[in-house]
């Protein structure tokens, strides 16, 4: 068994933002070909804790090598109050050989950057025909500011940005960070979170919204709009929109507004694409003033084909830590018997 720690994995990943983007991509076209296998996630949720959550997501890749494993992620948005991270997660990955566990590797910066990469790799299908006269970010968390960095190194530096959460001194921290980053981008900090979603053609939602609360008459003609927390948009507002998705059946499920759209209409005809629809070139939404909303429910094949890549990088530098002994070992001659011995 390796064990990866969160240093090593940002170590492997850190400067290869370009290279995530395109491992994610084709993970994306791997599923849009069926060479996956995705049961629905399983919510573990709290009597009396309604914000708080663990979320077991397992997956199957049929790359080159296959993978498979689990993504064991939990949101606790009270952590953030106490100076922790509002998200940890582990990922265990299985060889496709034996079914034994291989690897145990550090979770959440593999989560917050395919989700960053996932949403830029959508922003740029979306917006080649003409690029977004700026960014606006509403929640000013982690994944938003990995969706900053991986949109203005993988596309291009938005030529201006907005910024919004209802907590003003993190909008505010993040917004002085964005101006360390990109000296030369305009930073603007919003009043409200309609303010930003009417200031700029691209927008990035990632909130720890469990309701919906915002509407899309503020966006500007034609916006994208990455709705990537879910639970944000009223469903009323995405039946004036074009939707694209990572894949339906996810998406529709767990209180999402997506799955709130699908219960006023009786069916999904308001979902217009996949992500890897579009990657792969089959289908083209039309160039018009409608907003495009991309609401990704985060397939776990994304963090497996990060994890198999840190896994294997990290085995080829003898990184991490290995435990020899993680599973009993079998004397093969007794074992050839029928009979089960361990070493002691």
């Amino acid at each position: 068994m390796l064990i990866i720690g969160r240093a090593v994995v940002r170590d492997i990943l850190d400067g290869d933002d370009a290279r995530v983007v395109d491992l994610i991509r084709h993970a994306y076209l791997l599923h849009e070909q069926g060479r996956t296998s995705l049961p629905h996630s399983v919510f573990l949720r709290f009597p009396q804790r309604p914000g708080d959550r663990i979320i077991g997501l397992p997956a199957y890749l049929g790359a080159d090598p296959p993978v498979s494993g689990i993504k064991w992620i939990s949101s606790f948005p009270g952590n953030l109050a106490i100076g922790l991270e509002r998200a940890s997660a582990a990922i265990l990955l299985n060889s496709m050989r034996t079914g034994h566990p291989v690897a145990l590797v550090e979770g959440s910066v593999i989560s917050a950057r395919r989700t960053a990469a996932s949403a830029a790799l959508a922003a740029g299908l979306l917006t080649a025909h003409r690029r977004p006269d700026g960014l606006a970010l509403i929640g000013c968390g982690l994944i938003n500011q990995q969706v900053l960095r991986f949109v203005a190194g993988t596309l291009a530096p938005p030529p201006a940005l907005t910024v919004f959460d209802t907590d003003p001194r993190r909008a505010e921290a993040v917004a002085e960070a964005a101006r360390a980053l990109l000296p030369e981008m305009p930073t603007t900090v919003a009043g409200t979170a309609e303010e930003a979603l009417a200031a700029h053609r691209l927008v990035s939602i990632a909130t720890t919204a469990t309701e919906p609360h915002l509407d899309l008459a503020a966006c500007r003609p034609g916006a994208v709009v990455l709705h990537l927390s879910l639970r944000d948009l009223l469903p009323d507002g995405l039946l004036t929109a074009r939707n694209v998705v990572d894949d339906p059946d996810h998406a529709c499920r767990e209180g999402t507004s997506l799955q709130l759209a699908e219960r006023l209409t009786g069916g999904r005809d308001f979902i217009h694409a996949t992500i890897g629809a579009l990657a792969d070139g089959r289908v083209r939404l039309p160039v018009d003033d409608v907003p495009v909303v991309v609401s990704p429910f985060g397939l776990g094949v994304l963090d497996l084909v990060l994890a198999e890549h840190v896994r294997a990088t990290a085995d080829r530098r003898r990184l991490g830590v290995r435990v020899d002994d993680f599973l009993p070992v079998v004397d093969a001659t007794v074992a050839s018997t029928g009979s089960l011995k361990e070493w002691q």
